[in-house]
C-alpha cells in the first residue's frame, strides 16, 4: 500500500504531467507564469501540503513537501519555488509563531489556497547578513509605519501576504529586527520593478518599496525584537524544500540527458550518465534524511544544510552534463537543456548562499569561532 509520502507524490506526478509539463517552456519563453495555472495550483491543494489540516491545510510531513516539490521541479522549478517559499517560508513560521486570531486571518487562507504568501528579508544592500537590513518600523498609534525597500522577492508582486522583516533602528543589529504579516493592498505597498533574471523566469521576483505602511497592532508577528530568529528559523525549513527543488531539477537534467544519449551513444555519453546517476542518488538520499530528520522532531539543520548545499551543487553539474550531452541543439534557444542549466543556477544562491551553507556547517561540526 502506498504510504502518504507516495500518495502526496502520485498526486504532484499527475497534475505535473497533465497541468504544467505541456506549458512549462512557454513559461519560461514568455518570463510569466499565468495567473490560470496558479489557481490551479492551488485548488488542487497543493498549497496546503504539509499545512495542518485544523488550520485549512491538506495536513502531510515535510517528506510530502519534499516529495511535491521536487515533481514539480522535474518540470518547472519557477512553479516549484513559488509554491516552495508559500509553504516553507510563509505559512510554516505563521503556523509555529502566529497567534489563533493570525491563524484565521492570514494562515487559513494560505493553507485553503485562497491567498498566496510572499517572503521578504533581502534588501538591496543587504542579502547574507540579514542581520544588516534597514527597513524601518515605527510606532505609529495604535500599530505600526513601515518604509524601506526589499529585493529579489519572490511572489511579491501576486501574494496576498508577504512576511517582511524590519528594524526598529539599526544600531540595535538584530535585537531591533521584528517579523511584520503586510497585505499586498497595504497603502503604501507598491512593486518598484519585476526582475529580468537568467533562470527562473516564470517565477516572479521583484524589488519592492514600503512608503509610510501602516499596519494594524495584530501584523506583528512573534514578539517585538524577534524577527532575526523567526526569519532564520523559516530558511532553516526552507532549507529542506529549496534542496528538494534542486534535487527535481537535477533530476528532469538527468533524464534529459538520458534520452539524448540513448539517441546517439558513445562512452563519454555513458560516463556522463553514470557519474549523474551517482550524484543524483546521493542528493535524494541527503533530502530525504533532511526531511525524515525534520518530521521526528530531531535536529536538522546540519542535515537541511548538507542537502541545499550537495543538491544544489549537484543540480549545477548534472544540468551543465545534460547541456553538453545534448550538443548543439541544446545550444538553440528555448531548448529544455538550457533552459534546466539556466534553471539549475539559482539553486546555489537561494535561501542561503553555498558558502554559508558551508559556513553552518562548519561551525556546526567544529566550533564557532575562537572569542
Amino acid at each position: 500500500m502506498a504510504g502518504p509520502v507516495d500518495g502526496w507524490r502520485e498526486r504532484a506526478r499527475r497534475f505535473v504531467a497533465t497541468s504544467v509539463e505541456p506549458i512549462a517552456d512557454a513559461i519560461d519563453r514568455d518570463d510569466a507564469m499565468p495567473a490560470s495555472l496558479r489557481a490551479a495550483v492551488a485548488d488542487a491543494g497543493f498549497l496546503g501540503v504539509g499545512l495542518p489540516p485544523a488550520r485549512g491545510g491538506g495536513g502531510g510531513t515535510t517528506q510530502d513537501v519534499a516529495a511535491v516539490l521536487e515533481e514539480f521541479a522535474t518540470s518547472s522549478a519557477a512553479v516549484a519555488t513559488l509554491i516552495s517559499v508559500h509553504l516553507s517560508v510563509v505559512a510554516a513560521p505563521i503556523a509555529e509563531h502566529g497567534t489563533a486570531a493570525q491563524h484565521d486571518r492570514y494562515l487559513r487562507p494560505l493553507a485553503e489556497g485562497r491567498a498566496l504568501g510572499a517572503f521578504a528579508l533581502t534588501e538591496p544592500g543587504s542579502g547574507s547578513d540579514a542581520g544588516a537590513l534597514t527597513t524601518r518600523y515605527a510606532p505609529d498609534g495604535d500599530g505600526f509605519r513601515l518604509d524601506g525597500a526589499k529585493m529579489f522577492i519572490t511572489n511579491a508582486g501576486v501574494a496576498d501576504t508577504i512576511l517582511l522583516f524590519a528594524t526598529r533602528d539599526p544600531a540595535l543589529g538584530h535585537r531591533g529586527i521584528s517579523a511584520f504579516l503586510v497585505p499586498r493592498t497595504a497603502p503604501g505597498y507598491s512593486v518598484a520593478r519585476q526582475l529580468e533574471k537568467l533562470g527562473l523566469r516564470g517565477s516572479e521576483t521583484t524589488e519592492i518599496t514600503l512608503d509610510h505602511v501602516h499596519l494594524g497592532p495584530d501584523a506583528r508577528l512573534g514578539p517585538e525584537g524577534a524577527g532575526l530568529g523567526i526569519a532564520l528559523g523559516a530558511l532553516a525549513g526552507g532549507r529542506v524544500g529549496i534542496a528538494a527543488c534542486a534535487l527535481g531539477v537535477a533530476r528532469g537534467a538527468y533524464e534529459e540527458m538520458v534520452r539524448n544519449a540513448r539517441a546517439e551513444p558513445t562512452d563519454w555519453k555513458r560516463r556522463c550518465v553514470a557519474q549523474s546517476f551517482t550524484e543524483l542518488a546521493a542528493a535524494g538520499a541527503l533530502v530525504a534524511s533532511a526531511a525524515a530528520a525534520k518530521d521526528a522532531g530531531a535536529p536538522f539543520v546540519e542535515a537541511g544544510s548538507a542537502a541545499k548545499l550537495f543538491a544544489s551543487t549537484v543540480a549545477v553539474r548534472i544540468a551543465q552534463r545534460g547541456f553538453e550531452v545534448g550538443g548543439r541543439p541544446a545550444a538553440d534557444a528555448g531548448s529544455r537543456a538550457g533552459r534546466l542549466l539556466r534553471d539549475a543556477r539559482v539553486f546555489p544562491i537561494v535561501e542561503g548562499t553555498t558558502e554559508i551553507q558551508e559556513l553552518i556547517l562548519g561551525r556546526s561540526l567544529v566550533g564557532p569561532p575562537m572569542g
